[in-house]
C-alpha cells in the first residue's frame, strides 16, 4: 500500500533557505580565492569526522573556492614507529628525527595518509591530487635551527608555488604532505603547521585555516571558557614569549604569524572535531575559534 505523502515542514525549509542566504555574501567574497587548510592531530583520526571535514572541503571547491589541504600525521607516524620497535622521542613538542625515523615519516605521510585523503576526496565527488614538498621542488627546506638537535627536522627555506597553482587552475584540490628536500637532496620532515603557514603567502591565499583538536587560543590555558575570538599578531607574540601560548599551540600560532607576514588576509585556528567547522567559520556571520589578525 502506498503511504500518503507527508506535508513539508515549512518552518524547517525556511530555516534551510535562511542558512543559504546567510552564506551568500561569503560565497561571493571568497569565490576564486585560495584557502589553505591545515588538517591534523586527533581531529584527523576519527574516520567519521574526517569524512565530514573532507565533504566540507569538496563543497567549498564546488561553490568556487580553491582549497589547498596540508595534512599532518603525527599519531600515525608514532604508531608505525612502535610497530617497528622504535619508541618516539620528543623535545619541546618536536619529534626527534634520526635517519630511520625520517624514512618512516616519509613512508607514512606520502605512502598512506596522503593517498588515503586523496581517495576519500574522490569519493565525495571532487578531483584531488597528492603531493609532497619534494614534488616540483615546491618546498626547499633546511635543517631546523635551535638549541636541540632534532635530526632530520626541517624548516621551509623556499617555496615554488607554480605546480600547486597550476593544479588548482585545472580543477584539482592539492593534498600536500609536509615532506621536503634539503639543499643536498636529503629528506626533511617539516612540522605541518609551519609548512602550511609558509606556503600560504606564496600561494596568494586569502585565508589560512588550522583545524586542530581544541577550540582555539585560550587567554588562560587552565580555563576552557577563556577562548580568544580575535588575536592581534603582537599580542600573540607576547603570549608565546610569556608562556600563555605553549606546547602544540605554539607552531599553530607561529604558522598564522608567518602567513600574515607574507600577506595572507586572515588566519583561523578552529576545532576540527566540530561537524562542519569549516563551513561555520567561513560562511556564517558568527564564526568559531580564534581569528589571528595583523596589527
Amino acid at each position: 500500500m502506498n503511504q500518503p505523502k507527508s506535508e513539508p515542514d515549512m518552518e524547517s525549509l525556511r530555516q534551510r533557505a535562511g542558512v543559504l542566504m546567510e552564506a551568500l555574501p561569503y560565497l561571493r567574497q571568497f569565490r576564486g580565492h585560495t584557502i589553505v587548510v591545515k588538517y591534523g592531530g586527533a581531529a584527523m583520526l576519527d574516520v567519521g569526522l574526517r569524512t565530514e571535514v573532507l565533504k566540507d572541503i569538496v563543497l567549498l571547491e564546488h561553490v568556487g573556492l580553491r582549497p589547498v589541504l596540508v595534512h599532518g600525521g603525527g599519531p600515525d607516524i608514532s604508531e608505525t614507529m612502535r610497530r617497528l620497535g622504535k619508541e618516539p622521542e620528543f623535545v619541546n613538542g618536536q619529534r626527534v628525527t634520526d635517519a630511520e625515523t625520517v624514512e618512516i615519516a616519509q613512508m607514512v605521510l606520502t605512502g598512506k595518509t596522503n593517498p588515503d585523503l586523496v581517495a576519500a576526496i574522490h569519493q565525495q565527488g571532487a578531483n584531488a591530487i597528492g603531493l609532497s614538498g619534494k614534488d616540483g621542488a615546491m618546498v626547499v627546506a633546511r635543517k631546523r635551527s635551535g638549541a636541540a638537535d632534532l635530526g632530520y627536522v626541517g624548516e621551509v627555506a623556499e617555496v615554488n608555488p607554480g605546480l600547486v597553482q597550476g593544479l588548482i587552475s585545472q580543477g584539482f584540490i592539492p593534498v600536500i604532505a609536509p615532506i621536503a628536500a634539503g639543499p643536498g637532496g636529503e629528506t626533511l620532515n617539516v612540522n605541518a603547521d609551519h609548512f602550511a603557514g609558509r606556503i600560504a603567502g606564496p600561494l596568494q591565499a586569502n585565508k589560512l585555516i588550522v583545524l586542530t583538536d581544541v577550540g582555539g587560543v585560550l587567554g588562560n590555558p587552565e580555563d576552557p571558557d577563556s577562548l580568544i575570538s580575535e588575536l592581534a599578531a603582537g599580542n600573540a607574540r607576547e603570549m608565546i614569549a610569556d608562556g600563555r601560548i605553549a606546547s602544540g599551540m605554539v607552531p599553530k600560532v607561529e604558522a598564522c604569524l608567518d602567513a600574515l607576514a607574507a600577506g595572507v588576509g586572515q588566519c583561523h585556528i578552529i576545532d576540527g572535531r566540530l561537524p562542519h567547522a569549516l563551513l561555520m567559520e567561513l560562511l556564517t556571520d558568527v564564526g568559531i575559534g580564534t581569528m589571528v589578525v595583523a596589527e
